[in-house]
């Protein structure tokens, strides 16, 4: 229930961003808007250029940080190709990528995320390493800690939303508009 949410929130307000957290947008921006998000989704890929565009909008006054929420099967693999894309500086190439290609490895019925391997192959990544990296404790850790940030603030669905460290009640992106703008009001953002 709602009223849940917002205890859970109360309750863990250092489960919503963590410092491991890739952050879209001004790192400093008044109004944060957070997201689990699962890469197999499709809804979050839906969701994924509206946001994006509502933090470009913003003036710098909205960020998004991305908190993992593997719902789905064969997400964690991909949230581990992410993030050992990120170790060389390449998370937002390869994040795009996984979104434009989503259709192809993350089939529901067939999900086949070691797929983004290829479909990532050219964004110029120590190949190598980043295989290894997505194996590795650093990365393993990470993902476990997003999975229990999810679980202690009740996100049972993705994407799912918080501003400011408000939920998103009803889902839909004028909704989620709404709630920007009434938190950068708020924030007393010009």
């Amino acid at each position: 229930s709602n009223q849940e949410v917002k205890q859970a929130v109360q309750t863990n307000s250092d489960a919503l961003v963590r410092p491991h957290s890739p952050v879209f947008g001004n790192p400093a921006a008044k109004v944060t808007i957070v997201e689990f998000f699962d890469p197999s989704c499709e809804t979050c890929r839906a969701f994924y250029p509206i946001v994006k565009r509502m933090v470009n909008a913003s003036f710098g006054q909205v960020r998004l940080v991305l908190r993992y929420a593997p719902l789905h099967q064969g997400s964690d693999t991909a949230v581990k190709i992410l993030e050992a894309a990120r170790q060389q500086g390449k998370y937002w190439e390869a994040l795009e990528r996984a979104m434009a290609t989503q259709p192809q490895w993350a089939a529901h019925d067939r999900p086949q995320p070691e797929m983004l391997w290829d479909f990532i192959g050219d964004i110029g990544l120590d190949m190598v390493k980043a295989k290894a990296d997505a194996k590795g404790p650093a990365i393993e850790q990470l993902l476990r800690q997003d999975v229990a940030d999810m679980q202690a603030l009740k996100v049972d669905r993705t994407p799912g939303f918080f501003v400011n460290g408000t939920p998103l009640r009803e889902f839909g992106e004028a909704q989620l508009k709404a709630l920007v703008e009434q938190e950068i009001k708020k924030a007393g953002a010009p």
